[in-house]
């Protein structure tokens, strides 16, 4: 009797093979039990691992299946609910857009999202009061003038939706997002004090003057060299030296390519887009950790450069002796006890006010500059003005400005039908629970105001499409009076109660004069190879679509 030795193999599913050599698998008839070429045993244990393995996989998957199903389910009962899936919680009687299931109406925010918004009204019949859902925030909107002043001028309203990247670049610490309290009251008090007060406007008379001649005579250069001038580029190089002058005591010329000016404008650009991003993390926190937009990876990398700019300029500040009339960093510097700001308080203030009033003048004066190319009778018209008022002998001074009762009428229905912040930019947040137009809205609701969509109401304004400045000389229309400062909601741009923009006063004398300073020197014509497009882009601000571009025609040249 001989031993065969024969490799045992155990397979992946628990099998065990005897391999027997090949010389003996020719195998006796009395051997049948082994007669075929392997003998295969399977044990118990193994098979009821797999069953075990196989049930708890399967109901796995079943628990996942029926998970997925309940929170459809579950979006699809919010998303039922008027207004969309941010108000299933809330018990609300406002009519609105459902959207879409977790997202809401999203879509309503991309592009033009005052026209879009006005046309979502006009098809829910909600022109008072509209609810509808930013992913998880709920929003209220309104196109009626007399709701728009109950929001705005409202204690309830008195804070704003910090966005990611407005808290990211500091924004937070400044007048623009900072929470409504000591704090913010503190800021306000500062720049009404000693920023947008009419001494101080007085005092920073002289800057505009010599901003705006450098930019005529940026205009008269290109005039020379170019047969059109595109003039956005010029009116933000104007702007942003007027701040640089106001903020930090930097006298950039217009004309000037040096390396800090060209810098700060590439930070105030990136800055610029980024506050200009509907960011869907703002709406869909569940998003955060990705990023998907890339804006705080952006934001990331802009902070510290803005930080490291404004820095050096306080430090620069620090080493020299302070200036009777100085610039808005010395004010900040010479404060004492409890009005005294930390340093990273002062930047993000400077660096917010160099941010807005930067933008909203050029983008103002461009519009007004399309509509003047557009309308020849009515350039014609403001011409004619400036020369009974100011003549030709002499340059226009911002003394000069309330006597243009034409050219003002004109700045109003420029901001009628073109206002910079169609949704008043920046929206306000709910601090508690209030009633708006008879409807309760809870604390933590955003709320917005369709300026663009009031400005144009039929209801409101006489053919309002129309570009009409007589509309606000003619004592029949009853609009010879109209403020645009806030307190007529029919034609608010810079917004109304607390949180109305503060530098409303600078800015439209800035505009006015600088508009004023152009007109008088020159005639704006269309060029050939360009038309005047009127389309619009929404960024933070919302400004044409395509570059102006004019040609330009010395006035004086003309008179001699």
């Amino acid at each position: 009797m001989s031993i065969i030795l024969c490799p045992i193999y155990l397979s992946p599913s628990g099998i065990v093979t005897l391999s027997l050599p090949y010389k003996y698998q020719l195998i006796p008839p009395q051997f049948s039990l082994i007669k075929q070429h392997t003998l295969t045993m399977t044990t118990h244990i193994d098979t009821l691992y797999l069953f075990t393995l196989t049930s708890t996989s399967i109901n796995f998957i079943l628990f996942i299946t029926i998970l997925t199903l309940v929170y459809f389910i579950n979006s699809l009962f919010q998303w039922a609910h008027p207004g969309g899936p941010a108000w299933s919680r809330v018990k609300s009687t406002i009519p609105g857009p459902r959207g879409y299931p977790i997202i809401g109406s999203m879509y309503l925010m991309s592009g033009l999202a005052h026209r879009k918004i006005a046309s979502v009204v006009v098809s829910c019949n909600a022109r008072r009061l509209m609810a509808f859902s930013l992913g998880q925030t709920r929003v209220i909107v309104t196109c009626n003038p007399n709701v728009a002043k109950d929001i705005l001028n409202s204690s309830a309203f008195a804070d704003r939706p910090v966005k990611e990247s407005a808290y990211r670049l500091m924004f937070n610490r400044a007048i623009g997002f900072a929470s409504y309290g000591v704090y913010w009251r503190t800021l306000r008090r500062i720049a009404a004090t000693h920023l947008f007060c009419p001494k101080q406007l007085k005092v920073s008379e002289t800057q505009r003057r010599v901003i705006g001649f450098q930019m005529v005579d940026m205009f008269r250069n290109e005039q020379n060299q170019l047969s059109s001038l595109c003039v956005r580029d010029v009116l933000k190089r104007a702007s942003l030296s007027n701040m640089m002058w106001s903020a930090f005591g930097r006298k950039y010329n217009v004309n000037s390519n040096d390396g800090e000016s060209v810098a700060l404008r590439e930070l105030v650009d990136e800055g610029y887009e980024l506050l200009g991003v509907v960011n869907w993390t703002d709406h869909l926190p569940w998003l955060s950790d990705f990023d998907p937009q890339g804006v705080r990876s952006r934001c990331g990398k802009l902070v510290p450069k803005v930080n490291r700019f404004v820095k050096r300029i306080i430090d620069e500040h620090r080493d020299q002796p302070s200036q009777v009339n100085g610039d808005f960093t010395d004010v900040l510097l010479s404060l004492e006890g409890s009005d005294k700001l930390s340093e990273p308080d002062m930047i993000a203030v400077l660096w917010e006010m160099i941010f807005r009033g930067t933008d909203t003048v050029a983008v103002l004066i461009e519009w007004i500059l399309a509509r003047l190319v557009l309308h020849v009778d009515i350039q014609a018209k403001v011409q004619d003005e400036l020369h009974r008022v100011v003549g030709m002998s002499r340059a226009v001074t911002e003394a000069d400005i309330p006597s243009l009762v034409y050219l003002n009428a004109v700045v109003k229905e420029v901001l009628r039908l073109h206002p910079p912040g169609p949704l008043l930019s920046w929206a306000r947040l709910a601090i508690n629970d209030t009633i708006i137009d008879g409807h309760e809205i809870p604390a933590g609701t955003t709320a917005m105001v369709n300026m663009w969509a009031i400005c144009r109401d039929p209801e409101i304004w006489k053919n309002p499409l129309e570009f009409r400045p007589e509309r606000f000389l003619d004592e029949t229309e009853g609009l010879v009076d109209m403020s645009v400062m806030g307190t007529d909601l029919r034609l608010a741009p810079f917004g109304s109660g607390r949180r109305s923009c503060p530098g409303k006063g600078l800015g439209l004398t800035t505009v006015s004069f600088w508009v004023a300073l152009l007109l008088h020197e020159f005639e704006l014509g269309r060029c050939d190879a360009y038309g005047v497009d009127m389309s619009e882009t929404l960024k933070l601000s919302c400004e044409m679509a395509n570059p102006l571009r004019v040609s330009l025609r010395s006035r004086k040249m003309k008179e001699i």
